[in-house]
């Protein structure tokens, strides 16, 4: 489990088609020495495995399901990443719960400073998600944009928008997007399991019920 909180960023080196797979090698000058062969780690959101791991780079394998689902293929060498290692159990939850199961991508349609010209201004951040998405978005609820645990300011049925602070515009990716790029976008769990109960099929009881089950 994640929380959102980007630990740092890295940079994407290249993307290798292989046999069966496709392997992305990433610097991670930061967390690359904290990981073992096998461990999991956030990936602009995406939870990964780490794998042959020579710090201050670690490679990782994209099954099909990321490969559709994500952006990182998209991603040419030199892209910023985020990234994040799992919450360990017991520690606070200072984001929100995100599983590093990215549910599709977004297009960046704006990211401009509140307050032009000012030296430490807030951002607006505006997202269009795609239609699949839409009915899991809430205002003031939950998102992860690349692995950035946020909120919903407003939501007008397409896009998402969102304030971005000055530490995280600094710290993460979000800086180095530009209109168009693709995004990944985790919706909150709590609302997906809260919309799959009022979906579920109600029992009703009936005497054919009872009759037929030998009562």
């Amino acid at each position: 489990m994640f929380t959102g909180l980007i630990e740092a960023t890295g940079k994407i080196l290249g993307v290798e088609e292989r046999q069966g797979a496709r392997r992305i090698a990433v610097e991670a000058p930061v967390l690359a020495e904290r990981l073992k062969e096998g461990d999991s780690i956030a990936v602009s959101g995406v939870c990964l495995t780490a794998l042959d791991i020579a710090a201050p780079v670690f490679y990782a394998d994209l099954a099909a399901e990321t490969i559709a689902r994500t952006s990182l293929t998209a991603l040419e060498a030199g892209a910023a990443v985020n990234l994040e290692l799992p919450t360990p159990a017991g520690s606070p939850l200072g984001g929100h719960v995100v599983q590093g199961h990215v549910d599709g991508t977004g297009i960046l349609r704006t990211l401009r400073p509140l307050t032009p010209g000012a030296e430490n201004t807030d951002w607006w951040l505006e997202i269009e998600v795609p239609e699949h998405l839409r009915g899991y978005m809430v205002e003031k609820g939950s998102i992860a944009i690349e692995g950035i645990s946020l909120t919903i300011a407003r939501w007008d049925g397409t896009a998402v928008s969102v304030a971005i602070i000055p530490h995280t515009y600094v710290a993460t990716n979000l800086h180095t997007l530009t209109p168009g790029s693709p995004v990944n976008l985790e919706a909150d769990v709590l609302i997906k399991h809260a919309l799959q109960k009022t979906k579920a099929p109600t029992f009703e009881l009936t005497v054919d019920y009872l009759i037929a089950n030998g009562y």
